[in-house]
């Protein structure tokens, strides 16, 4: 019982603000993996190749970083809980028009306007939700938040099962309009962020980006970098995972056992995000990722070779406790590094300059694949093995703040968040 104590003790107000944090997550990502259900029917279409449909990932991914410029550095100066209003609205108008593409360009001009806006969500509502809660409920919210991902891609499959037969994959993307209500729920039960009210700046007073940056350039770095580790981690056991699930596998798009081990791959990251979310509390952020992303390795085989349906569903399922788990501590180490100026802007821009880095993960990964016979098992494994050492290593080199202040910016808080050097550093706690 004690595990989801820290929610319990949330006051009425900071429960519908981590509930709003969480259902942008999860509608922003249902919204984006409706496109990778649905890049064969695309394909045909339009008479293109899938190489040509996957661009549509890579503009979304590539685009998200604009985005979280762009929005965070909005939420810095007027607030969280309006800019995320007017961003969900935005990625919904976006995802509506993507139903009505006359050509692929014009789909894949869409996708990428729908990146700029959804990149703007995961930081914002990350930091809304950390700088409302108190410091102890931190890794469990945080495993919470990002469970949001999994479970807009477990939506996404859910509808692709449920209706593409009968609405077809434009009708999808009307379905993806449907988070535009989210809106209703913010604007009535949302307070906006008490850290950011607490600042009692004018809009004149708040520093500019470079100036609140100033010292901290060479986090803000290291922290693209290991979002890059993180996003080629998830894109690559994600993305093309239906698609595998069509070449390798045999499957029909809209098949019950398709859907069932999307399913069980989203259940295994809801499970792991919470679990290691809530465990970093104890063992800390950095070991808590590292002991999540090397786990992943012996689980490739079964994920990707299992014989069985079953074993394929288990492995699904642990793979994703290992990926999502890691992920699950990545919204409040994020904003526990982060200096307050610019927590509305770092945590999202990092996370989507990280995108951007790994936008090319599903490209990659059907090359690999076409190099080795067309085998999306071997190329999803192959990834995946690779980076799961590389982000375990480079969590290993990086900073920690755990319960650190969000009221004070992370350069005030002694030598255990500062970055001399990519050193592995102690816990200040």
């Amino acid at each position: 019982m004690s595990f989801f104590s820290p929610l319990r003790e949330l006051s009425h107000e900071q429960r519908h603000t981590v509930l709003a944090s969480f259902l942008g997550w999860t509608l922003d990502a249902f919204d984006y993996f409706l496109l990778t259900m649905v890049i064969v029917g695309v394909a045909q279409t339009f008479r293109a190749s899938e190489q040509e449909v996957l661009t549509g990932l890579f503009l979304t991914l590539a685009a998200r970083p604009f985005g979280a410029l762009l929005f965070g550095r909005l939420a810095d100066r007027f607030g969280r809980r309006p800019i995320l209003m007017i961003d969900v609205i935005l990625f919904s108008l976006f995802e509506l028009a993507s139903a009505f593409a006359p050509t692929l360009w014009a789909l894949l001009a869409l996708r990428f306007l729908f990146g700029v806006a959804m990149g703007g969500e995961w930081g914002i509502g990350a930091s809304l939700a950390m700088e409302s809660i108190p410091p102890k409920a931190r890794g469990m919210v945080s495993g919470l938040l990002q469970s949001g991902y999994p479970c807009g891609f477990f939506l996404a499959a859910l509808v692709n099962w449920l209706l593409v037969g009968y609405i077809g994959w434009r009708g999808l993307f009307v379905v993806g309009a449907l988070p535009a209500l989210l809106v209703l729920y913010i604007r009535r039960k949302v307070p906006e962020s008490p850290v950011w009210v607490e600042a009692g700046q004018t809009q004149a007073q708040r520093p500019g980006l470079l100036e609140s940056m100033r010292g901290h350039w060479k986090l803000a770095i290291y922290l693209g970098l290991l979002m890059a580790a993180f996003n080629m981690f998830s894109h690559g056991s994600q993305d093309l995972y239906h698609t595998f699930e069509e070449k390798d596998l045999h499957l029909a798009t809209n098949s019950g056992t398709a859907f069932m081990l999307v399913a069980m791959l989203n259940l295994g990251a809801l499970v792991g995000g919470l679990f290691f979310g809530a465990w970093s509390e104890r063992v800390g952020r950095r070991r808590a990722m590292i002991v999540a992303a090397l786990l992943a390795l012996p689980v490739i085989p079964l994920w990707m070779y299992g014989s069985t349906l079953w074993q394929l569903a288990l492995g699904a399922f642990l793979i994703q406790v290992m990926v999502q788990g890691a992920w699950g501590v990545v919204p409040t180490y994020l904003n526990e590094l982060s200096p307050s100026a610019v927590r509305g802007t770092l945590p999202g821009f990092a996370y989507q300059v990280g995108n951007l880095l790994a936008a090319i993960t599903g490209n990659a990964q059907k090359a690999i694949a076409s190099w080795h016979g067309g085998s999306l098992a071997f190329a999803m494994s192959l990834w995946i093995a690779v980076v799961a050492v590389v982000l375990a290593l480079l969590a290993w080199l990086g900073p920690e703040a755990r319960g650190a202040s969000l009221v004070r910016d992370a350069s005030e808080l002694g030598p255990a968040v500062r970055m001399d050097g990519l050193q592995p550093t102690r816990d200040r706690q």
